[in-house]
């Protein structure tokens, strides 16, 4: 983990990262949207037979230019610091999806694939072929020539839709003003000491998560955190409620063009769920599932807070973060800001490498003098034994302009001996900066193997003959079944005590310490179930109503009050900052769906040696390694040797009100 390397001597991008332009851009795009051309008149000037080799191969080709394209440009859009580059980086990412919807409609290329002999092909290549032939069926590259141009015309407005919404995310950060700084009382002191009053003596708090949670969890004052509730919940609102509904209304026309009687049935034609209905009932089961336990938490907490403060009404949604937080600490001596000084950045980063290093037996070295867009972004070689296998960037910290959110991003599709996969993190974790060390709270900490899990997953898949089939080409709902297996991890106490240390006394984490934490953060889960449900239930809706005279206020306000006990505040518009509703559209249910995938691999575990039983290497073998090469269900029956099971989410859902002994033992 200290050594170096020199920075490769070409990036991938044919300009640098740090000194691109708007017009060095746009000229590399275009050479490769004509690289695409090209590839694709290859493919259809091709003569009978048709093979692999002569017309999957050169579809691949065309889409492995679009997806590094795309991905790369797309980067720019959501992280670079200067506007005009991500002005033109949004236009490009417009004539990228054009190119996409084109290849996807074509006829020709259609015809030309259907007719490829893949008798001989291995599995993976049937696997590829055969999903392929799907996507282009459900983009509707059998209908009639107007239908098709309609579909393309819808496609691209949509996609324009969509990267406004983000854009107005991005860009919408909202602010809170503080002028009396009693109002900061309960915040931890490293928070205080940098938010200083300005020259007017007013304190001012964005609304970026190292300022947002710790207010929402820990500040005394309630109305503190409805102002901060309210200001987080009011990003890009009102510009992103029109652009919803002209999306959705967008997305229904194009499902009732390919005979879907809405989006959701559509999204989920080929993915591991099949169909709305089936989305539903799974939905259904852990509604049943998780109604009792989570009134049973919510009374329990409720009942604390009247005990505490007589007169004490309800929990509303903005208080519901602090109650959970003061009744853990009385329930379970465990206050959360105690794990804060072993979880200094710096720390948290290099035991989160050397943890993936070990348990996927692969070596990560850091490039000295990167190319890169921020000089806050560090860049890392990823190497399997003496092969270099892929590289990532880490962009961690918060900046003007910059996404707010937390993602793993996909840069360059590997292709076995052509090229190396790539990939970023885009995180917002407090920076630590002179005096400051930038402590994380134990769900930064949750956070951060989280997204790590995704990039793994995107590096060791990216080993492949196809880029089609390259890294995080799963279906889309198993593709965070890497990140939430590798979140357990995180309770582990010797694992953290290898590198949670305090920035301080340089003390490892107290294994009695990681217990209470484990034990505390147990308590909860159904409530946490139920606002996935939330979530979960309402980008389903909004992709099964009808559109027309659909409210997306009333709507949310609904479900919230269904599956939530906290009391709802008028004002919040959380659904103008929903990205996901852009990205995963109806299909939110995935993090659902994933971690009882996740938690039943992790069972596969032995506790006493998570990090060097056989079974991590067995677990990157038939998880990771393939990328998207199989279906996911294949997967889940090579590690697990039968299908999925609920039983281990069961237990987790339940391990709150288990004896502490069976919890955390």
């Amino acid at each position: 983990m200290t050594s170096s390397v020199s920075a490769p001597a070409s990036g991938t991008l044919v300009h640098s990262w740090n000194s691109a332009d708007p017009q060095a851009l746009e000229a590399w795009v275009e050479e490769r949207l004509r690289r695409h051309g090209e590839a694709i008149e290859v493919l259809l000037a091709a003569s009978a037979p048709r093979t692999l080799e002569n017309t999957l191969r050169a579809y691949d080709d065309a889409l492995a230019e679009l997806a590094l394209a795309g991905s790369e440009t797309g980067l720019l859009h959501s992280v670079h610091p200067e506007k005009p580059m991500r002005d033109a980086a949004q236009g490009l990412l417009q004539k990228i999806s054009q190119a996409g919807v084109e290849l996807a409609l074509n006829r020709g290329v259609y015809q030309a694939l259907s007719q490829v002999d893949a008798n001989a092909a291995d599995a993976a290549a049937k696997h590829y072929l055969d999903r392929t032939l799907l996507q282009y069926r459900l983009a509707g590259v059998d209908k009639d020539d107007a239908t098709r141009a309609r579909i393309k015309e819808l496609q691209d407005k949509g996609t324009l839709l969509g990267l406004g919404f983000a854009r107005n995310v991005q860009e919408g950060g909202n602010t809170v003003v503080i002028e009396n700084a009693a109002e900061l009382d309960g915040l931890p002191p490293d928070f205080l000491e940098a938010h200083q009053p300005g020259e007017d003596g007013k304190i001012v708090l964005t609304t970026d998560f190292p300022d947002y949670l710790p207010v929402m969890t820990f500040a005394r004052s309630g109305d503190l955190r409805r102002r901060m509730f309210l200001a987080y919940n009011t990003r890009a609102f009102p510009a992103n409620r029109q652009v919803l509904l002209d999306l959705l209304a967008i997305r229904q026309e194009i499902a009732s063009l390919l005979g879907f009687p809405h989006w959701a049935d559509l999204a989920t034609a080929d993915q591991m769920m099949e169909s709305a209905a089936n989305m539903q009932a799974f939905l259904d089961d852990l509604d049943g599932a998780s109604k009792a336990g989570a009134e049973k938490e919510f009374a329990m907490i409720l009942e604390f807070a009247r005990a505490a403060e007589p007169g004490f009404g309800q929990i509303d949604a903005a208080s519901r973060g602090y109650w959970l937080e003061q009744y853990r600490r009385s329930a379970f001596a465990f206050d959360s800001q105690s794990v804060r000084p072993y979880f200094p950045y710096d720390r948290v980063q290099a035991g989160v490498l050397a943890t993936a290093e070990k348990l996927f037996q692969v070596k990560f070295r850091r490039v000295q003098n990167p190319d890169v867009w921020n000089a806050s972004v560090s860049a890392w070689e990823v190497w399997d034994g003496t092969e270099l296998v892929g590289r990532f960037y880490l962009d961690m910290h918060p900046r003007e302009g910059k996404d707010k959110w937390f993602s793993a991003h996909p840069l360059v599709p590997g292709i076995l001996g052509r090229q190396l996969p790539e990939a970023a993190l885009i995180c917002n974790f407090p920076e630590p900066k002179e005096g400051n060390p930038g402590l994380l709270q134990h769900s930064d900490v949750v956070t951060f193997f989280h997204e790590f899990g995704h990039l793994m997953h995107a590096l060791l898949g990216g080993r492949q003959a196809w880029a089609g089939i390259s890294g995080i080409a799963t279906e889309g709902d198993f593709v965070e079944v890497p990140s939430q297996m590798l979140e357990e991890f995180f309770r582990d106490p010797r694992l953290l005590a290898s590198f949670a240390h305090h920035y301080e006394s340089g003390e490892p984490i107290p294994s009695e310490l990681v217990l209470k934490m484990n034990r505390a953060g147990a308590f909860g889960r159904a409530d946490w179930v139920r606002t996935q449900l939330f979530y979960t239930t309402y980008s389903l809706e909004t992709h099964r109503l009808s559109p027309a005279g659909l409210d997306p206020d009333q709507l949310m306000r609904s479900l919230y009050e269904r599956f939530l006990p906290y009391a709802w505040i008028d004002g919040n518009r959380m659904y103008a900052s929903f990205t996901h509703l852009t990205g995963y559209s109806s299909n939110y249910y995935t993090y659902l769906y994933d971690k009882v995938i996740a938690l039943d691999f992790f069972s596969q575990f032995p506790r006493h040696a998570l990090l060097d039983s056989p079974v991590a290497m067995r677990y990157r073998q038939a998880v990771l390694d393939p990328g998207g090469s199989m279906p996911g269900r294949e997967i889940v029956l090579r590690f697990l040797g039968r299908n999925q099971s609920s039983d281990a989410f069961t237990r987790w859902v339940g391990e709150e009100f288990q004896p502490m002994t069976a919890a955390c033992g």
